[in-house]
Order: structure tokens, then sequence, then C-alpha cells
């Protein structure tokens, strides 16, 4: 893996796993990270926490946390309180995708990049043990940089962004063996659709039922703290 002479990028971090492994890749290859969490309304808040965490244990140059309340748009069980979290895999778009979220996430995270002279930027997004989120999938990923370099005064100067996605084709069982090879630590971290307050989480819905097989596939012992 080649690395880069400590330059800036802005690495989007949910507090989950992929984020988690998503900024230590970024780290190891030599990148000066800065660290963006959103607060969008979501139901399991708590990840924030979880981010909070992995960003101080990782030593990220800088961490925010942006509010961008989505809750009145609704649509999405993760923002609707009144939309049940579903605990079985459906066909299709499921209903905990939240419309544009990868979208916003980027754009915010762009913005920041092109202020601090970033033009790197790193996103979990996975498009094999993925929920059928079409924010996921690589045509996303090369439709929104050729975007971002056509959108910012960075891009049109000929100082071009890059939207790395180090998990795109790697399952959870191959994401969990790399990050556990960077020393991640996976107890910090959050990855429930419906975490209580206490960061633990369901054991049920679509997320922890990917990240508990990821974890079983790798032959690692799983660290998460489950109350279901």
């Amino acid at each position: 893996m080649s690395r880069v002479d400590e330059k800036p990028a802005v690495v989007l971090l949910s507090g989950g796993l992929d984020s988690a492994t998503v900024l230590a890749l970024a780290q190891h290859q030599g990148y000066l990270c800065y660290a963006l969490s959103l607060d969008y309304g979501q139901r399991h808040r708590v990840e924030l926490k979880a981010a909070a965490r992995v960003a101080q244990q990782a030593g990220v140059v800088e961490h925010k946390t942006l509010p961008i309340d989505l809750r009145p748009i609704g649509g999405s069980a993760l923002t609707d309180s009144t939309i049940d979290v579903p605990e079985t895999m459906d066909e299709g778009i499921p209903i905990t995708y939240v419309p544009a979220r990868n979208l916003l996430f980027l754009s915010l995270a762009l913005g920041w990049a092109e202020v601090i002279g970033a033009s790197d930027l790193f996103i979990g997004v996975n498009a094999v043990d993925y929920s059928g989120y079409p924010d996921c999938r690589p045509e996303f990923i090369d439709a929104f940089q050729k975007t971002s370099n056509l959108a910012t005064q960075a891009g049109v100067e000929g100082r071009p962004f890059t939207i790395h996605t180090p998990l795109i084709n790697l399952s959870k069982a191959e994401i969990i063996k790399q990050g556990s090879q960077l020393g991640v630590d996976y107890s910090v971290t959050l990855s429930c659709y419906q975490a209580d307050l206490r960061g633990r989480a369901c054991g049920r819905c679509d997320s922890c039922r990917l990240r508990k097989a990821g974890f079983k596939a790798a032959n690692i012992a799983d660290p998460t703290q489950y109350f279901g």
C-alpha cells in the first residue's frame, strides 16, 4: 500500500465498524485525517458518542460533528420514530435508507476539504455486504467525484478531488480482518440502528446482523455489547 506525505484528508466517521476501518486505512496510508460526523436526527444518535471515541483513539487532527436535521423530511426508519426499524431482510431498497444521505454527507465533507486544502475524501461505502442503498454504489461515487470537480473552486482551478472508497468491494469479514490488522478497537464502535442509551446493540436489525455475521466469518471474537 503506497503512502502519501502527510496530506490532509477528510474522513466521514459515523462511529460504526466500516468508518472506523476507513479511518485506520487512511492513517495507515499516511494521511493527516480530519474526521467529520453528522448529527442528522438519527434515532441511534448514540453512535455519535462512538464516533467521538473512535476519533479520540485514532488521534485525528480534528473531529467535527455538524448538525443537519433530516427528521422533517422523514421517509426513513432511521429518522422517523413512527416507522419501525425492520428486523428481517427484505428485497430491494429497505426502509432504513435515508433519502440523499450520502450525497449530503459527501457534499459537507467536500466543503470542509476545500477549506482546509484537502484533495482527498474517504467514505466507508460498501457494495458487497450492504443493505441495498443506492448511494453506496460505485456509480454514485464516480458521479459525485466528477461533480465535485465541476462544482468547486479547487476543482475548476486544477486541484481535483478524489473520493476514496477502500471498502467498496470487500465483504464484512474482509473489512474486519483488515481493521484488526491495523489495530482498530471495534469494542468502541457502534453499528446498530436501534441501540439503547447505554450504547448496547439490539443484535436484530439489518446492521447488527451483517456485523455479527462478519465477525463470525472472520473468525474474530465479536466485542459488541448486545441488549437483545
